[in-house]
This record gives C-alpha cells, sequence and structure tokens, in this order.
C-alpha cells in the first residue's frame, strides 16, 4: 500500500509557515511514502520563485503542481522548463512553458501526477474532460497510479470530472477554492476524491488574504491590493491509499492543522 499526502493551495509565506511547521509531524505520524502540494499561491500569494520552490522541497515536499496563478510571477519562466517536480495545467495551449503532467518515484513505485484546469469561470483553455483521458493514457503506459489536480472553481465542474474519471485514475482532488470541503470519499469504482483539499495559509482570512480588504471591496465594488492575512496559519491535506499494482485507492481522510495564534 502506498499512502500520499496532498497539501492544499499553500498561500504565501504564511503557508510556507504552515508546512515548515506541521509537515514533518504529519509525515511521521501517519507514515507518508510521497508528498504533493499546490504551489501556486506560495509567492505572496501570486505564483511561485525558483526560490521559493527549493524552500518547500527543503521542508518536506516532492512534487508541486500549479493553476490558473500559475504565470503571475514571471520568474517562473525562467526555471520551469528544467524544474521536473513542478507542474502547470496539462489544458494550457501548446508552446506554453513547462510540462502538464510528471512522475516521482516512491517506495519502488512510480507515481504518475497529472495538473488540470477547470473552465468554469476560469480562462477557457483546452476541455479538461477529453484532454484528461489523452494524458491518462500516456500515463498509464509508465504506471497505473495517477493523481490528478483538478484547479477548478465551480463544484459541479469538479464532481463530473471525479465521476468521468473513476476507475481510470487513482485520485481526483479539487483545488484552487481555499475551503476545505466535506465530501473526501472513495467513488464506486476505486478513485479517491474531495471537491477542494483547502487552504494552508492564514486562519482568519478571506481565501489567505486580510478580510477587512475583501469585505470593503465587495461593500464598494472598489479594486483593492490585496494583502495576505497574518494571525493563526492551518494546514490543509488529505491522505490517502493506495494500491501500488492496481492503482486503485483504499482510503482517503482529510486533515486539519491549526497553530492557536
Amino acid at each position: 500500500m502506498l499512502r500520499v499526502l496532498f497539501i492544499g493551495d499553500i498561500v504565501g509565506k504564511p503557508g510556507r509557515e504552515a508546512v515548515k511547521l506541521f509537515l514533518k509531524s504529519v509525515q511521521e505520524e501517519h507514515k507518508i511514502d510521497v508528498t504533493i502540494a499546490n504551489g501556486e499561491n506560495a509567492a505572496a500569494g501570486k505564483g511561485i520563485t525558483k526560490d521559493i520552490a527549493d524552500e518547500l522541497y527543503n521542508n518536506g515536499i516532492q512534487f508541486m503542481t500549479m493553476g490558473n496563478h500559475v504565470w503571475d510571477n514571471k520568474e517562473i519562466m525562467n526555471f520551469i522548463d528544467r524544474e521536473p517536480r513542478l507542474i502547470r495545467p496539462a489544458n494550457y495551449p501548446v508552446g506554453a512553458p513547462g510540462q502538464g503532467y510528471g512522475f516521482i518515484r516512491a517506495m519502488g513505485k512510480k507515481i504518475g501526477v497529472l495538473n488540470l484546469s477547470g473552465r468554469v469561470f476560469l480562462p477557457p483553455l483546452e476541455d479538461p474532460f477529453s484532454g484528461a483521458i489523452r494524458w491518462i493514457n500516456q500515463l498509464k503506459q509508465e504506471t497505473p497510479i495517477i493523481i490528478v489536480d483538478f484547479h477548478a472553481e465551480a463544484t459541479s465542474e469538479k464532481v463530473a470530472l471525479g465521476w468521468f474519471l473513476d476507475g481510470k485514475v487513482s485520485a481526483v482532488l479539487g483545488t484552487h477554492t481555499h475551503i476545505q470541503t466535506a465530501d473526501a470519499r472513495l467513488l464506486s469504482q476505486g478513485t479517491a476524491y474531495i471537491t477542494d483539499v483547502g487552504m494552508t495559509g492564514p486562519r482568519d482570512s478571506v481565501l489567505g488574504v486580510k478580510k477587512e480588504i475583501i469585505i470593503n471591496r465587495f461593500l464598494t465594488q472598489l479594486p483593492a491590493k490585496f494583502e495576505l492575512a497574518g494571525g493563526p496559519i492551518q494546514m490543509n491535506a488529505v491522505v490517502i491509499d493506495i494500491d501500488e499494482d492496481t492503482g486503485k485507492a483504499q482510503k482517503i481522510e482529510a486533515i486539519q492543522l491549526l497553530t492557536d495564534a
């Protein structure tokens, strides 16, 4: 049995501090074999840099996915093509830097990771449904163990993709909306599913941003500069048990960790 830890969207320095604070103990307590995280907000909430990626790797993350903020920090253009541990949504147009899927080894097994972006309330990229089948077929030439990070806004789109890929992949894990959902479950054909893994970052915030800024924006409809919140930090994640031979998930458990201040 392979045990995978997937960490929800890491938001800025508070999120990176949460990884530093919580990750080692989580890995030890749950006997984790491989750790994957969504890092698209790791640099002050907008994209990622080489130094920040290295910091997260040094703190125990072994592979990272991205999302719609992948290009927000332009530094990524300088290293994503040379970093096999970092992928962006596969359904970006042909010619975009980086790769949409990759592999990581753990316990002598190869694990495939596929990153997809939704299209409802997000940029109109290539269809993630039909594209997923094409990329999964390529991944399955190497391994039956496939983790999908579906970075999407609409719950309906996430649930639909979960059912569409049930039995075809080990897990479909939703990211992007930063709120951990209460629907972690095994689907009928052996795919672990959750609509959103949640956020790793400042707890007393609106999706990581100072709550006063967002409240005022709703009240006035005026633009505002986003600033990350302080205070207690959290780590949201899921732990998934996967049969090494079949790639079928056996269990999924959502976890939440929080500091007092």
